[in-house]
């Protein structure tokens, strides 16, 4: 398995990320067991988590996919081999949410708790909260990198600007820093990683591990028509795709795809691993075959037609916002 560096003073880790969202929402607990038992084999042994994962399932209540993870912890005994990522500050429910120093101490504790573990490899600010002043969120982590509790802290949905800010008050401080960014960024979802938050990552040397990688799995190919999308338990997410510029995307896809023996999927990754900073898209998998197309996208090399081919037919943005929970 390939591995990469996140960010200049981050972990090795694979050129994958696995996605954890699916956990206790659309991949039950004994398939989800079966599933990190194949794919730490493999190598993929990088998994991404968050406290609020899966609160949109009707009965959820948030926790269930950490929950699952700790329970395979337990069972397998394979901590030491995975490099954990999860995530605190989207809302919860009764007032948990935020990035208050208060809240941070309680909700590292209960994803511990949750994930049956003493450590997080990688704790993130899941979005900004432009409420609470960075030095007192920035010093709660710093606080628990000194406990041992956390390895590592990384970022998700920040302006460029609220980034750097960060990573100044850090520097300002003598704080632990951020030392990777999750973006939401995809072959169609370009901006605003390319035009806001790059330079950042390159000024800072951040790790980016991008979410919704294949874009809710509109860039798989498996959305075709707008009936493809409407029992499926993402299509409300890839309605916006659905026109002729996003079909257009999936044609090109599938144009490379046959050029190198492969699928849409390992192409839209692969595209996303030649992109300047990123270190290991984030992509779930609900199945075999899709979690053989994440460990084979970190093969692929595209050539340089094969990339500008892809640049060209995505280069318009679709303008729709970014979906709330990453």
């Amino acid at each position: 398995m390939q591995k990469r560096k996140l960010g200049s003073t981050g972990p090795e880790v694979p050129a994958i990320c696995l996605g954890g969202n699916v956990y206790g929402w659309t991949l039950p607990e004994a398939e989800t067991f079966r599933q990190l038992d194949a794919a730490v084999d493999a190598g993929l042994n990088f998994i991404d988590t968050a406290d609020v994962y899966s609160r949109w399932v009707p009965g959820n209540k948030g926790g269930e996919s950490e929950t699952i993870i700790g329970n395979w912890f337990a069972k397998s005994g394979k901590r030491k081999d995975v490099i954990l990522a999860t995530k605190v500050g989207m809302d919860l429910g009764d007032g948990k949410k935020g990035l208050k120093p208060a809240y941070i101490r309680q909700a590292v504790e209960d994803s511990l708790q949750r994930l049956q573990t003493d450590y997080i490899d990688i704790y993130q600010a899941h979005k900004d909260d432009p409420e609470t002043p960075l030095e007192e969120t920035l010093g709660a982590f710093d606080e628990l990198v000194k406990q041992g509790k956390v390895r590592y802290i990384g970022a998700s949905n920040y302006t460029g600007a609220r980034l750097a800010e960060a990573l100044e008050t850090s520097r300002k401080h003598g704080f632990a820093s951020y030392i990777s960014l999750q973006p939401h960024y995809n072959l169609v979802e370009r901006n605003p990683y390319e035009s806001d938050l790059l330079p950042v990552v390159e000024k800072y040397q951040l790790g980016v591990i991008p979410y919704f990688s294949l874009a809710a799995g509109f860039l798989t190919g498996k959305y075709r028509s707008q009936q493809d999308s409407e029992k499926a338990a993402r299509g409300a997410m890839v309605k916006k795709y659905l026109n002729d510029w996003g079909f257009a995307v999936v044609a090109a896809l599938d144009e490379v795809a046959k050029a190198h023996a492969s699928t849409p999927a390992r192409v839209a990754l692969a595209w996303l691993l030649a992109q300047p900073g990123i270190t290991a898209p984030i992509a779930s998998a609900t199945n075999e075959k899709q979690l053989a197309d994440l460990v084979e996208a970190t093969k692929l090399k595209l050539d340089a037609e094969s990339i500008q081919k892809l640049n060209a037919v995505s280069i318009q943005q679709s303008s729709a916002e970014t979906v709330a929970h990453s």
